[in-house]
């Protein structure tokens, strides 16, 4: 059976906001076909199924940092902070969102998380079998082993990056 939703799109609006992956409240109301609000009434009907790490609002920082990576246009006029849901609150929407879209999405939404998963556990096993290698080879092999942990490396974050990380003050 195809996806109700591809899961490269799903993945692309899966952010890391205070070290934890989630998705934004708007983000999941198009993919359930949902208005933000009528997904946020849902929720507010049933908050008692949304502890703190299941979801929460982003802070004002958070949210001018998101509208300056993405550019404040498609924003509007938006009066309340978006709520953020990590993998276990989106895996509760579905049981307040009672649509069959929702469950589809709901289903797709979760291979994504496991997806992402799955390629950073693969990413550790790679690094964790390069230093075994290093143990076994000489130092002719120095230079290879360096280049492929640079390449390994994540990419050094720019100036104008998303602050999701609290930075300690100079």
């Amino acid at each position: 059976m195809a996806e109700i939703v591809p899961i490269e799109r799903i993945e692309k609006r899966i952010l890391l906001l205070r070290g934890q992956k989630v998705m934004l409240d708007r983000d999941l109301a198009e993919l359930y076909g949902v208005t933000t609000s009528n997904l946020n009434k849902a929720v507010s009907r049933n908050l008692e199924r949304f502890p703190a790490d299941f979801m929460f609002r982003l802070s004002p920082e958070e949210f001018e940092n998101l509208k300056f990576h993405f550019g404040t246009s498609s924003w509007g006029g938006t009066r309340k902070l978006p709520r953020a849901f990590t993998e276990q609150g989106v895996a509760m929407l579905s049981s307040v969102l009672r649509s069959r879209r929702a469950v589809l999405v709901n289903i797709a939404i979760m291979r994504a998380f496991v997806r992402l998963r799955e390629l950073l556990a693969t990413h550790k096993e790679l690094a964790h079998k390069l230093e075994e290698m290093e143990k076994r080879y000489d130092a002719q092999f120095r230079v290879v082993f360096e280049v492929i942990r640079r390449l390994m490396a994540p990419p050094e974050p720019s100036k104008g990056r998303i602050g999701f990380h609290r930075e300690s003050p100079e």
